[in-house]
Parts: C-alpha cells; sequence; structure tokens
C-alpha cells in the first residue's frame, strides 16, 4: 500500500492511510488476532458476516428495483458560521421566505 506525501503535509497523508487501511479490514483483522479465536467460533462469525452481506446486498438490490423506499438521506453537517452565506446574493432574485 502506498500513500503520496504532496507538499510535506503528512497530516494529510496519515488521514489517506488510516482510510484505506480501514477500508481494506486491517484494524478489524488486527483486533481479532489479538486472542486464539477457536475454530468452532471463526466458523460461526465468518457464517454470520456472510449472512449480514447477503442481507445488504439482498435490501440493496430490493432498493434499486424500488420494491423497498431508499434510504433518508442525513443532512450535512453545517460548516463554518450559521448564516454566513446569508447576505451573498443581497438585492439579487426573489426575496427570501421568512418563517414567523
Amino acid at each position: 500500500m502506498q500513500v503520496l506525501v504532496r507538499d510535506n503535509n503528512v497530516d494529510q497523508a496519515l488521514r489517506v492511510l488510516k482510510k484505506k487501511l480501514q477500508r481494506e479490514g486491517v484494524f478489524r483483522e488486527m483486533k481479532q488476532r489479538r486472542e486464539f479465536e477457536k475454530p468452532s467460533e471463526r466458523r460461526t462469525r465468518e457464517k454470520a458476516e456472510a449472512i449480514r452481506r447477503a442481507k445488504k446486498a439482498a435490501r440493496k438490490q430490493a432498493q434499486r428495483e424500488g420494491l423497498l423506499p431508499a434510504p433518508k438521506r442525513k443532512q450535512p453537517v453545517g460548516r463554518g458560521r450559521p448564516g454566513a452565506n446569508a447576505g451573498a446574493s443581497a438585492g439579487a432574485g426573489a426575496p427570501r421566505p421568512v418563517a414567523v
């Protein structure tokens, strides 16, 4: 695995590396390998993971086919000051509605 460091920005490169490792499941595997796992427990865990993946795939397929409603999108958390862009287009376009 390789991460490029641009403009001596090591912090950003570390964030990218952590994200890649997380996506690959390295942290989860390290946590599992801390203690010995009996073969029977391993089979049980892997079977449960396979069932979870199959259910998720079936749910996604049903959503694509329109059989299930799509999940509600999370509202992005606002960045910066609240109302920072309020006066950006003052005087242009229609007036903004005011809640009373």
